[in-house]
């Protein structure tokens, strides 16, 4: 399983997840963190740049958490069998372990 968590400061997670450019990749097996990388798009290949029906680099995760994102972005994400969660936590790790536990509810 891959998780996308939107991070535009390398720091917390953020909103506008379809303007994020930066994004945490988090590789999971058996409910465990394998590992953590920061994944860095160029402008053109933010959510919000780039056409629906388009192949994209987050196009293989599973998950995206974001600090806030619309309507659109959750249908397109949904079509390609991306799953959507919006939360209120700012720790890009503990937001992960948190939903690998159940405990991460979308707002």
């Amino acid at each position: 399983m891959k998780i996308a968590v939107t991070s535009q400061n390398r720091k917390t997670i953020t909103q506008h997840a379809g303007r994020c450019r930066k994004f945490y990749i988090f590789k999971i097996e058996n409910g465990q963190i394998l590992s953590k990388e920061m994944l860095e798009l160029p402008k053109e290949q933010s959510f919000r740049e780039t056409p629906p029906d388009a192949l994209h680099p987050l196009d293989d995760v599973d998950l995206l958490i974001a600090g806030g994102m619309g309507q659109g972005l959750r249908q397109r994400l949904g079509q390609k069998g991306i799953k959507c969660l919006v939360t209120s936590e700012e720790d890009p790790e503990k937001a992960v372990t948190l939903y690998l536990s159940g405990q991460l509810e979308d707002e």
